[in-house]
């Protein structure tokens, strides 16, 4: 089994939107038994918080359910437990050198630019695109 986490600033757009893709994506490809896929934040202030609604309805729009999420901080417990952590850009990847330890094989980007912010662009279909394309690398890697 591979074990998955996305982490973005405060896991309500991105890192959740990522969660939830790639769920769906390897229930698709009738893998859904070989990952375990979660989410987390690298920031405290959205903690409990369910997914942003304008993530909420991107997702939906797509035919993907995220009720139940509740945002919740990566801890050392994730960096053990989980085989990759996908960040989403370079700003989580500074908070993430000060929560955890250094680990590029274990702890690397989504893509090779940053995925767009919704919380600030307000584009959501793009954060999709991103995810979307991202994901997708990562079953196909590990398929």
């Amino acid at each position: 089994m591979v074990k998955v986490l996305f982490v973005c600033h405060g896991n309500i757009c991105r890192s959740p939107m990522a969660e939830f893709v790639m769920k769906d994506l390897a229930k698709k490809a009738g893998a859904a038994e070989k990952f375990e896929i979660a989410s987390a934040a690298v920031s405290r202030e959205e903690i409990g918080n369910p997914v942003y609604p304008p993530a909420r309805r991107e997702l939906s729009k797509h035919g993907i359910d995220c009720h139940g999420h509740k945002a919740r901080q990566v801890t050392m417990a994730d960096y053990h437990h989980f085989d990759r952590i996908y960040y989403m850009d370079r700003s989580n990847a500074r908070y993430l050198e000060r929560l955890l330890p250094r680990d590029p094989d274990k702890i690397r980007p989504l893509l090779d630019h940053d995925v767009a912010d919704p919380w600030y662009t307000g584009d959501f279909s793009q954060t999709w695109e991103d995810v979307l394309t991202g994901c997708k690398a990562i079953l196909e890697e590990f398929l």
